[in-house]
């Protein structure tokens, strides 16, 4: 997912909570039980709401994304294609969320965070359950830069190092097994009606004979 500074905001109560902290102890609980008893749920309160909302809104279901089919070419050639079915994080909302709390990611499956124009993008693991590879693509539709299983939940940095337009996130060890490599070019189709004005895709290389 993109990382962003501006993630960590003020918590809402866990909910539940106020059940808890609301109940009057019986006439036999000490004052000194009572307070425990206020505090450890108080600290139970702020440390979960604060995991659960580490980005700056509340999760969209993935279903609401935007989808469309993606396309790696092994140089110009069509005939040894690999084919992923992704999640298009087309605002900065989705982009903030990315993979966040997804327990399963199927082969042939990923997430696309498409650029308006070439920057340097900044990733993290933050809040992702599953081993990711990253890929980067440049500006020209090729990829510049793949890292490969990503760790779950590390909060590592994984950066670009050169502008790219486009970042693919696919279940980890993928990338060895389809034998993606830096050079390829990645052709990705806008769904109708989709709002993906963030950066068009490239257009498809024409299929060497």
């Amino acid at each position: 997912m993109l990382k962003n500074k501006s993630a960590l905001q003020a918590a809402r109560p866990l909910q539940g909570a106020g059940l808890l902290q609301g109940a009057s102890p019986s006439r036999s609980a000490s004052p000194l039980l009572a307070m425990f008893c206020t505090v450890a749920v108080t600290l139970v309160t702020a440390t979960v709401a604060t995991r659960a909302l580490a980005q700056s809104g509340p999760l969209e279901d993935l279903a609401k994304f935007p989808r469309t089919s993606l396309e790696i070419l092994h140089g110009k050639s069509k005939k040894d294609s690999r084919h992923f079915d992704v999640w298009i994080a087309n605002n900065p909302g989705r982009q903030e969320q990315g993979l966040m709390f997804v327990r399963e990611l199927q082969p042939g499956q990923g997430m696309l965070f498409p650029q308006a124009k070439p920057r340097k993008m900044n990733m993290w693991m933050k809040d992702v359950f599953v081993e990711l590879d990253i890929v980067f693509v440049g500006e020209k539709g090729a990829i510049d830069k793949i890292i490969e299983h990503a760790k779950p939940l590390d909060l590592t940095t994984l950066i670009s190092d050169k502008p790219v337009t486009l970042v693919l996130e696919i279940k980890g060890g993928e990338a060895s097994s389809q034998g993606l490599k830096v050079g390829d070019r990645v052709n990705w189709e806008v769904p109708e009606g989709c709002d993906c004005g963030l950066a068009p895709p490239p257009k498809p290389a024409k299929e060497s004979h």
